[in-house]
């Protein structure tokens, strides 16, 4: 079988899709089950030819596909793929590493070990501090979480890994108010049930008296304290330096959800965000938002190396054992994707000032948005925009006009710009993410706000 010339096919698509974002409308132009139709659902019996399948599904998904890569995606937090990243992930895909084992493929080893340091000094994070290369933001956290509910119940005396849970003193997990829901996701995927919410305030930032209060009123259990480097909502940070003081001095794990926020360390503009963030435990990021490399690669970063792979090692017989240590000792799996690649190709592409421009660029056109919505009839920016999110209404607090102008947008097509409900009010959100957005994207997108407001 020709190796190749789906390679060639699947190449010429790509380019002809990347070239089409600059102009073409941002949501799909077909719902699901009018792509089903597209479809030939029947498996025939025998081979097609790789090309000829590349070319057939080129062809029917192109108009079910959104337009995420685009500079006009502004929905939920999605990155773009950076071109470093993106053409070093085809690499990956060919050359097809178990990046698992450090002996059996040293490349991709070697290049974990570096892009592991580069992130933890560009972030300024432990020296030494161990990095887990995992599929997004959610397992980051509960890998991270994992040696944190590990390491309380070791100090309490309870060996999880020998006897379990049942039986156990238990974990006693505080977070904020508005955390994100993977949090909660995690703690249950790790059989510690849901946490116990604290106080924040306006801007979903957790007060830290009243951590402090919850902390000093425990039951004597093990306890981990989650904060959070940018809310969802409002982009907000923790007051790290208080929050960690009061959860180290109650003896508790601190863990930091920085799905998107945790890359403000990078920026000298924006790392004043996450002062005190670097004495927590550990911290959880996905690089795929604000470090745009492709999709399936969370950092899961855990300052006492041994917890971690105390937490997620494994050591089977027939598995050959580097005394250095295994990748697959600081993540949940064995077989892996080879993700240091693009995380080491899109640093090395940008360098420590092209990080923080993407960041501080980020930060600058979600600054543009708010000074441009403010500026329409009847729309109010709700959040202090401190980062890279967004968040309107419109008509005076009217949720019927907001999530009228919400579908308006959508309909329309220039921009893709998300609902979602905050302090009980309808909101549209919007999320500054890709490398590839211009100042022109950010003037295009107001424009159709504006006429989306205006009808």
């Amino acid at each position: 079988m020709d190796r190749t010339s789906g390679l060639d096919r699947a190449h010429r698509h790509a380019v002809g899709w990347l070239a089409s974002l600059a102009d073409r409308p941002v949501p799909p132009s077909l719902t699901t089950d009018e792509m089903l139709a597209r479809l030939d659902r029947h498996l025939q019996d025998g081979p097609t030819a790789p090309a000829d399948v590349v070319d057939e599904l080129a062809a029917a998904c192109e108009p079910g596909l959104t337009a995420m890569p685009g500079g006009r995606f502004f929905g939920f937090v999605i990155g773009g793929a950076h071109p470093a990243a993106l053409a070093v992930d085809w690499l990956v895909s060919a050359w097809d590493q178990n990046a698992g084992l450090r002996m059996l493929t040293p490349a991709h080893s070697a290049v974990e070990d570096v892009a592991e340091a580069w992130v933890v000094d560009l972030l300024g994070l432990p020296a030494g501090s161990a990095v887990g290369f995992v599929t997004g933001g959610t397992m980051a956290n509960f890998t991270c979480l994992a040696a944190g509910r590990d390491a309380v119940l070791r100090r309490a005396g309870w060996d999880v890994a020998e006897r379990g849970l049942v039986g156990s003193p238990g974990v006693r997990v505080l977070v904020g108010a508005e955390r994100h829901d993977t949090i909660d996701l995690s703690l249950r995927y790790l059989g510690l049930g849901a946490p116990e919410p604290v106080a924040v305030d306006d801007q979903g930032r957790i007060e830290a008296p009243a951590l402090a209060a919850a902390l000093d009123a425990g039951d004597g259990r093990p306890t981990i304290v989650c904060l959070q480097a940018g809310n969802v909502h409002s982009g907000a940070f923790d007051p790290f330096d208080e929050a960690v003081t009061a959860a180290h001095d109650a003896g508790a794990w601190v863990h930091v959800d920085g799905a998107f926020g945790l890359f403000a360390g990078a920026s000298p503009r924006h790392r004043h965000l996450l002062a005190g963030a670097e004495r927590a435990d550990s911290w959880a990021t996905d690089a795929h938002k604000t470090l745009n490399v492709p999709y399936d690669c969370g950092l899961a970063i855990v300052s006492d190396r041994a917890a971690l792979r105390a937490a997620m090692g494994m050591h089977g017989d027939y598995l050959i054992h580097d005394a250095a240590g295994e990748p697959f000792d600081k993540v949940p799996e064995i077989s892996r994707r080879a993700r240091a690649f693009p995380v080491y190709a899109v640093l090395r592409a940008l360098g420590r000032d092209g990080v923080a421009d993407l960041v501080d660029g980020f930060c600058d056109h979600a600054a543009a948005f708010a000074e441009g919505i403010a500026a329409i009839d009847g729309a109010e920016v709700l959040n202090d925009v401190v980062f890279t999110q967004v968040c309107a209404s419109f008509g005076d607090g009217d949720d019927h006009r907001t999530r009228a102008v919400v579908e308006a947008m959508l309909a329309e097509g220039t921009a893709w710009t998300t609902g979602s409900r905050w302090h009980d009010r309808a909101v549209l959100r919007v999320s500054v993410s890709n490398w590839s957005t211009t100042v022109d994207d950010v003037a295009h997108s107001l424009a159709a706000l504006r006429r989306a407001a205006g009808r």
